[in-house]
Protein backbone atom coordinates (compact mmCIF):
# COMPACT_ATOMS: atom_id res chain seq x y z
CA UNK A 1 0.00 0.00 0.00
CA UNK A 2 1.20 3.26 -0.72
CA UNK A 3 0.15 7.05 -0.43
CA UNK A 4 1.36 10.61 -1.47
CA UNK A 5 0.23 11.66 2.20
CA UNK A 6 2.97 11.42 4.26
CA UNK A 7 0.41 10.47 6.92
CA UNK A 8 -0.33 7.69 5.71
CA UNK A 9 2.95 5.27 4.44
CA UNK A 10 3.58 1.88 3.42
CA UNK A 11 2.95 -0.54 6.03
CA UNK A 12 1.49 1.92 8.49
CA UNK A 13 -1.55 0.06 9.08
CA UNK A 14 0.28 -3.21 9.37
CA UNK A 15 2.87 -1.96 11.67
CA UNK A 16 0.77 -0.22 13.93
CA UNK A 17 1.16 -1.93 17.39
CA UNK A 18 -2.21 -3.79 19.05
CA UNK A 19 -4.22 -4.54 21.82
CA UNK A 20 -6.04 -6.75 22.80
CA UNK A 21 -9.57 -6.46 23.31
CA UNK A 22 -9.14 -2.80 21.67
CA UNK A 23 -11.09 -3.67 18.74
CA UNK A 24 -10.26 -3.29 15.15
CA UNK A 25 -10.66 -0.30 12.29
CA UNK A 26 -13.80 0.06 10.20
CA UNK A 27 -14.73 2.27 7.66
CA UNK A 28 -18.05 3.82 9.17
CA UNK A 29 -15.79 4.48 12.45
CA UNK A 30 -13.07 6.29 10.47
CA UNK A 31 -15.71 8.49 8.87
CA UNK A 32 -17.16 9.59 11.81
CA UNK A 33 -13.61 10.71 13.23
CA UNK A 34 -13.26 12.94 9.93
CA UNK A 35 -16.27 14.43 10.50
CA UNK A 36 -15.80 15.51 14.21
CA UNK A 37 -12.34 16.34 13.25
CA UNK A 38 -13.50 18.56 10.49
CA UNK A 39 -15.97 20.23 12.86
CA UNK A 40 -13.27 20.92 15.69
CA UNK A 41 -11.25 22.30 12.59
CA UNK A 42 -14.10 24.62 11.83
CA UNK A 43 -14.65 25.45 15.51
CA UNK A 44 -11.74 26.96 15.77
CA UNK A 45 -11.17 28.32 12.73
CA UNK A 46 -14.41 30.42 13.45
CA UNK A 47 -12.26 32.10 16.38
CA UNK A 48 -9.76 33.68 14.81
CA UNK A 49 -11.88 34.67 11.49
CA UNK A 50 -14.07 36.65 13.71
CA UNK A 51 -11.47 37.99 15.89
CA UNK A 52 -9.96 39.13 12.79
CA UNK A 53 -13.19 41.26 11.31
CA UNK A 54 -14.09 42.40 14.44
CA UNK A 55 -11.10 43.96 15.43
CA UNK A 56 -10.21 44.96 11.73
CA UNK A 57 -6.29 44.61 12.35
CA UNK A 58 -4.57 41.60 10.95
CA UNK A 59 -1.59 41.48 14.06
CA UNK A 60 -4.88 40.74 16.37
CA UNK A 61 -4.94 37.31 14.67
CA UNK A 62 -1.14 36.47 13.71
CA UNK A 63 -0.64 35.19 17.54
CA UNK A 64 -3.40 32.50 16.95
CA UNK A 65 -2.15 31.75 13.37
CA UNK A 66 1.64 31.35 14.16
CA UNK A 67 0.50 29.22 17.24
CA UNK A 68 -1.61 27.14 14.50
CA UNK A 69 0.77 26.60 11.87
CA UNK A 70 3.64 25.50 14.42
CA UNK A 71 1.65 23.80 17.11
CA UNK A 72 0.06 21.90 14.13
CA UNK A 73 3.03 20.95 12.58
CA UNK A 74 4.65 19.55 15.96
CA UNK A 75 1.28 17.93 17.00
CA UNK A 76 1.28 16.04 13.36
CA UNK A 77 5.00 14.66 13.84
CA UNK A 78 4.21 13.32 17.41
CA UNK A 79 0.98 11.70 15.16
CA UNK A 80 3.13 10.02 12.84
CA UNK A 81 5.56 8.59 14.63
CA UNK A 82 3.61 7.62 18.05
CA UNK A 83 0.38 6.48 16.06
CA UNK A 84 -1.40 5.03 19.36
CA UNK A 85 -1.78 8.86 20.61
CA UNK A 86 -4.22 9.36 17.55
CA UNK A 87 -7.29 9.67 19.68
CA UNK A 88 -5.92 12.28 21.32
CA UNK A 89 -3.45 14.13 18.89
CA UNK A 90 -5.73 13.92 15.74
CA UNK A 91 -8.74 15.76 17.17
CA UNK A 92 -5.62 18.27 19.03
CA UNK A 93 -4.09 18.91 15.08
CA UNK A 94 -7.83 19.92 14.08
CA UNK A 95 -8.38 22.64 16.52
CA UNK A 96 -4.00 24.38 16.05
CA UNK A 97 -5.40 23.72 11.87
CA UNK A 98 -8.40 25.68 12.16
CA UNK A 99 -6.61 28.67 14.14
CA UNK A 100 -3.69 28.54 11.41
CA UNK A 101 -6.85 27.85 8.28
CA UNK A 102 -9.09 30.44 10.13
CA UNK A 103 -6.28 33.26 10.35
CA UNK A 104 -5.51 32.69 7.04
CA UNK A 105 -8.58 32.54 5.47
CA UNK A 106 -9.51 36.11 7.06
CA UNK A 107 -6.99 37.54 5.39
CA UNK A 108 -7.49 36.18 1.82
CA UNK A 109 -11.06 37.21 2.39
CA UNK A 110 -10.39 40.53 3.59
CA UNK A 111 -8.32 41.38 0.10
CA UNK A 112 -10.48 39.14 -2.06
CA UNK A 113 -14.33 39.12 -0.74
CA UNK A 114 -16.39 35.93 -1.31
CA UNK A 115 -13.34 33.55 -1.77
CA UNK A 116 -13.30 31.49 1.10
CA UNK A 117 -16.71 30.41 0.73
CA UNK A 118 -15.87 29.19 -2.70
CA UNK A 119 -12.40 27.68 -1.67
CA UNK A 120 -14.45 26.07 0.57
CA UNK A 121 -17.26 24.98 -1.45
CA UNK A 122 -14.43 23.59 -4.31
CA UNK A 123 -13.24 21.97 -1.23
CA UNK A 124 -15.85 19.58 -0.20
CA UNK A 125 -17.13 19.61 -3.61
CA UNK A 126 -14.39 17.67 -4.68
CA UNK A 127 -14.14 15.55 -1.98
CA UNK A 128 -17.81 14.21 -2.27
CA UNK A 129 -17.17 13.94 -5.88
CA UNK A 130 -13.98 11.87 -5.39
CA UNK A 131 -15.26 9.81 -2.82
CA UNK A 132 -18.39 8.99 -4.99
CA UNK A 133 -16.16 8.09 -7.87
CA UNK A 134 -14.28 5.87 -5.97
CA UNK A 135 -17.08 4.06 -3.85
CA UNK A 136 -18.55 3.71 -7.58
CA UNK A 137 -14.84 2.36 -9.15
CA UNK A 138 -14.75 5.57 -11.61
CA UNK A 139 -10.97 5.89 -10.42
CA UNK A 140 -9.28 2.35 -10.16
CA UNK A 141 -6.72 3.13 -7.84
CA UNK A 142 -3.34 0.87 -9.63
CA UNK A 143 0.09 0.65 -8.66
CA UNK A 144 0.97 2.87 -11.52
CA UNK A 145 -1.53 5.61 -10.10
CA UNK A 146 0.02 5.01 -6.81
CA UNK A 147 3.80 6.07 -8.33
CA UNK A 148 2.85 8.87 -10.73
CA UNK A 149 0.66 10.86 -7.29
CA UNK A 150 3.23 9.84 -4.66
CA UNK A 151 6.38 11.09 -7.37
CA UNK A 152 4.20 14.35 -8.25
CA UNK A 153 3.65 15.26 -4.80
CA UNK A 154 7.38 15.02 -3.90
CA UNK A 155 8.41 16.69 -6.60
CA UNK A 156 5.86 19.71 -5.76
CA UNK A 157 7.48 19.24 -2.01
CA UNK A 158 11.16 20.04 -3.14
CA UNK A 159 10.05 22.73 -5.14
CA UNK A 160 7.98 24.33 -1.73
CA UNK A 161 11.17 23.35 0.27
CA UNK A 162 13.65 25.23 -2.11
CA UNK A 163 11.31 28.26 -2.50
CA UNK A 164 11.31 28.60 1.50
CA UNK A 165 15.18 28.32 1.51
CA UNK A 166 15.52 31.01 -1.11
CA UNK A 167 12.94 33.29 0.85
CA UNK A 168 15.70 33.87 3.76
CA UNK A 169 18.31 34.93 0.78
CA UNK A 170 14.89 37.43 -0.46
CA UNK A 171 14.59 35.03 -3.69
CA UNK A 172 11.09 33.46 -4.47
CA UNK A 173 10.11 31.20 -7.70
CA UNK A 174 7.87 32.98 -9.77
CA UNK A 175 5.84 30.40 -10.95
CA UNK A 176 4.70 29.72 -6.95
CA UNK A 177 3.32 32.90 -6.12
CA UNK A 178 2.80 35.08 -9.47
CA UNK A 179 -0.79 35.40 -11.02
CA UNK A 180 0.58 34.98 -14.72
CA UNK A 181 -0.48 32.03 -16.60
CA UNK A 182 2.81 29.81 -15.71
CA UNK A 183 1.74 30.28 -12.14
CA UNK A 184 -1.92 29.93 -12.80
CA UNK A 185 -1.22 26.79 -14.40
CA UNK A 186 0.94 25.46 -11.72
CA UNK A 187 -1.21 26.22 -8.93
CA UNK A 188 -3.98 24.16 -11.38
CA UNK A 189 -1.24 21.10 -11.28
CA UNK A 190 -1.02 20.78 -7.60
CA UNK A 191 -4.88 21.47 -7.03
CA UNK A 192 -5.09 17.92 -8.82
CA UNK A 193 -2.43 16.41 -7.49
CA UNK A 194 -3.59 17.18 -3.97
CA UNK A 195 -7.03 16.18 -4.81
CA UNK A 196 -5.69 12.87 -6.39
CA UNK A 197 -4.21 12.51 -3.16
CA UNK A 198 -7.41 12.00 -1.42
CA UNK A 199 -8.13 8.52 -3.45
CA UNK A 200 -5.48 7.83 -2.45
CA UNK A 201 -5.83 7.93 0.99
CA UNK A 202 -9.49 6.56 0.27
CA UNK A 203 -7.85 3.33 -0.65
CA UNK A 204 -5.11 3.25 1.58
CA UNK A 205 -7.94 3.64 4.47
CA UNK A 206 -10.42 0.80 3.06
CA UNK A 207 -7.16 -1.59 2.97
CA UNK A 208 -6.25 -1.01 6.38
CA UNK A 209 -9.79 -1.94 7.56
CA UNK A 210 -9.82 -4.91 5.49
CA UNK A 211 -6.54 -6.09 7.06
CA UNK A 212 -8.05 -5.69 10.56
CA UNK A 213 -6.61 -2.62 11.55
CA UNK A 214 -6.48 -1.60 15.34
CA UNK A 215 -9.51 0.60 16.32
CA UNK A 216 -7.01 3.59 16.97
CA UNK A 217 -6.35 3.46 13.58
CA UNK A 218 -9.66 5.19 12.31
CA UNK A 219 -8.39 8.42 14.15
CA UNK A 220 -5.24 7.88 12.89
CA UNK A 221 -6.83 7.76 9.03
CA UNK A 222 -9.14 11.03 10.06
CA UNK A 223 -5.85 12.55 10.27
CA UNK A 224 -3.82 11.65 7.09
CA UNK A 225 -7.55 12.69 5.59
CA UNK A 226 -6.94 15.97 7.35
CA UNK A 227 -3.48 16.55 6.60
CA UNK A 228 -4.90 16.26 2.63
CA UNK A 229 -7.91 18.44 3.25
CA UNK A 230 -6.01 21.58 4.87
CA UNK A 231 -3.49 21.19 1.77
CA UNK A 232 -5.79 20.95 -0.60
CA UNK A 233 -8.37 23.74 0.47
CA UNK A 234 -4.59 26.09 1.18
CA UNK A 235 -4.06 25.09 -3.07
CA UNK A 236 -7.54 26.03 -3.86
CA UNK A 237 -7.26 29.54 -2.15
CA UNK A 238 -4.30 30.38 -3.72
CA UNK A 239 -5.37 29.61 -7.08
CA UNK A 240 -8.78 31.77 -6.85
CA UNK A 241 -6.28 34.54 -5.13
CA UNK A 242 -4.09 34.50 -8.59
CA UNK A 243 -7.40 33.75 -10.56
CA UNK A 244 -9.39 37.43 -8.63
CA UNK A 245 -5.86 39.07 -8.78
CA UNK A 246 -6.08 38.88 -12.83
CA UNK A 247 -10.01 40.86 -12.97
Amino acid sequence: MRSGNPALTDKVFTEAPRYAGAGTMTISGTVNKTFLSILLCIASASWTWNLFFNSGNPQSIMGWLWFGVIGGFVVAMVTIFKKEWAPLTTPTYAILEGFALGGISSVFEAQFPGIVIQAVSLTFGTLGALLLAYKSRLIKVTDNLRLGIVAATGGIAIVYIIDLILSFFGIRIPMIHESGWLGIGFSVFVVIIAALNLVLDFDFIERGAESGAPKYMEWYGAFGLMVTLVWLYLEILRLLSKLSSRK
